[in-house]
């Protein structure tokens, strides 16, 4: 195996690569890209089909919703693929985000655990369900708060990996991201949610690593991007 090599450029495919080696890459995806495929030819332009494009042999791993842009893994072969899903199942990445909120969020640090299922009726909307919803559960921490405009910057850990589930969450407790009209954000040019950070072992090495993506929106001035937890 070649040594892993980082690389931080566009390829023509119109994605950003932020690591590279024979095991497994990382791509930055802007936000209004498909993770996937979805239904129709209008919806078949993705990550996926870009990445597969360049790297025929590339799988992916998880997905983000189109909004949200940031970091998606893409495993080299099957093998690796299904090496790196068992990390995701048996939470051994740690994914971090960060997001803009509307209000004063309190307390500074702490952990949402809400249940959350379909909101069948008004898909792709998802709900809180606390008799049939399964548990999800976001850790959370306050980076700064703006008084101006009433907005918090937050820096989020999913545990779980729910669909919509950072979404949900924050709009559960009386914060929906700014820019989430389906879950009564108020209006902006983009979600303002961003997949910051892929923390995990490199299944070859046994080095870790942990690669961050800045985000691609404005944060307030006094916010400051943590390391780690």
């Amino acid at each position: 195996m070649n040594a892993p090599r980082i690389a931080q450029h566009t390829p023509p495919d119109g994605y950003e690569l932020v690591h590279l080696d024979d095991t497994f890459l990382v791509a930055n995806k802007p936000p209004g890209l498909l993770s996937v495929p979805g239904r129709g030819a209008d919806k078949q332009d993705c990550l996926s089909a870009r990445i597969q494009h360049d790297f025929p042999d590339a799988l992916i791993i998880h997905r983000l919703d189109m909004a949200t842009s940031g970091l998606i893994i893409f495993a080299r072969g099957a093998a690796m693929q299904s090496h790196l899903s068992r990390l995701f199942r048996e939470r051994l990445v740690e994914k971090r985000y960060i997001a803009l909120v509307l209000g004063t969020v309190t307390p500074v640090s702490g952990a949402i655990s809400l249940p959350l299922i379909a909101d069948w009726p008004n898909r792709p909307r998802q709900k809180v369900d606390v008799d049939v919803g399964k548990p999800s559960l976001t850790r959370y921490r306050l980076l700064a708060h703006e008084a101006s405009s009433d907005t918090s910057c937050l820096e989020l850990q999913p545990v779980t990996g729910r669909t919509h589930q950072l979404r949900v969450h924050l709009k559960a407790i009386g914060h929906p991201i700014i820019g989430d009209e389906l879950y009564d954000g108020i209006h902006a040019h983009r979600l303002m949610l961003h997949a910051r950070s892929l923390a995990f072992i490199h299944p070859v090495t046994g080095k870790p690593l942990n690669m961050t993506s800045p985000p691609p929106f404005q944060l307030p001035a006094n916010a400051i991007l943590p390391d780690a937890w």
